[in-house]
């Protein structure tokens, strides 16, 4: 089969848990797709565990310029275009307290997912990595790879986003209609309000300033990865679908497998925005799971 004519996807962050069921998935619907990992022998790994002569592996390390680039070229190279871009790599920077979760997680009426977040601590440091993997990692990849999608006939781009991420989580009502307005809001405003963010944290201001206190550097990352989405499909407006979906309170490693929600009925909804038939428009979207949501 001539590669250059076949339908194809860049998967990231996809050795193990959504992504790796992102990747399956979409081979079955019989896309080729680039499983990407910043590990390159995990990459390998999963890409042996998954068994199909569709899914090929490519090291992507969301943080770091060459290696981006070095995608893009062999994207370039193997197959001339880019049909589907599923930004799925991500973090939580925090860490969790798992003995007091286990102590706690069978009481009556325990919520999980509640539970584990009153559970975490957050430094400066990991809230830095979180941004710039979370949101950074998200529009350099995207950026890098925009030639070659706006070649596909039909391109796609799915941002893997979060619940938690929704501007309702914040509390200043001055950041969530910053957030809001996306007929003003731009790349240099989302860089701005991520550096306040930060400055904030490093010096304790938090919730002076109106941000969320728990799971701080990850609910505006995903919070901004969602404006940074409704941006890009406000620019390209003719053609390109770009949606994030939220696949729920999933069993991965992020939390250390304490989710409700198998992998398979996670990846749902990010593959079928994945799979958009090519005349439809649905571009801008939240999606929870399957379902239409708001920001």
């Amino acid at each position: 089969m001539d590669k250059k004519s076949c339908r194809c996807a860049v998967v990231t962050g996809a050795n193990k848990g959504i992504g790796l069921e992102i990747c399956k998935q979409l081979a079955n619907d019989g896309i080729h797709v680039v499983l990407t990992a910043r590990d390159a022998t995990r990459g390998v790994e999963a890409v042996t565990i998954l068994n199909s002569h569709l899914i090929i592996f490519h090291q992507l390390d969301v943080m770091n310029k060459d290696s981006i680039a070095s995608l893009a070229t062999f994207i370039n190279n193997h197959f001339g275009k880019l049909d589907i871009l599923v930004n799925n790599a991500g973090i939580g920077g925090v860490t969790v307290d798992l003995e007091s979760y286990n102590l706690q997680k069978d009481k009556q009426n325990a919520n999980k997912a509640d539970l584990l977040i009153n559970l975490t601590t957050q430094t400066y440091e990991m809230a830095e990595e979180c941004v710039e993997t979370n949101y950074y990692g998200i529009k350099r990849v995207t950026e890098a790879l925009l030639p070659s999608l706006l070649l596909s006939d039909s391109p796609r781009i799915v941002n893997v986003s979060a619940r938690i991420g929704k501007i309702e989580s914040i509390p200043s009502e001055t950041i969530k209609q910053e957030l809001s307005n996306i007929d003003l809001l731009t790349r240099e405003k989302l860089d701005e309000l991520l550096a306040r963010f930060l400055k904030d944290f490093e010096r304790g201001a938090l919730e002076s300033e109106g941000w969320p206190l728990n799971l701080s550097a990850y609910r505006v990352s995903k919070a901004a990865a969602n404006a940074y989405t409704r941006i890009l499909a406000k620019e390209n407006a003719a053609g390109l679908c770009v949606n994030c979906v939220c696949p729920g309170f999933v069993k991965t490693d992020m939390n250390s497998n304490m989710g409700t929600l198998t992998v398979e009925e996670g990846a749902k909804g990010a593959v079928m925005l994945a799979l958009l038939p090519k005349d439809e428009t649905i571009s801008g979207m939240f999606y929870q799971g399957t379902q239409l949501s708001n920001f």
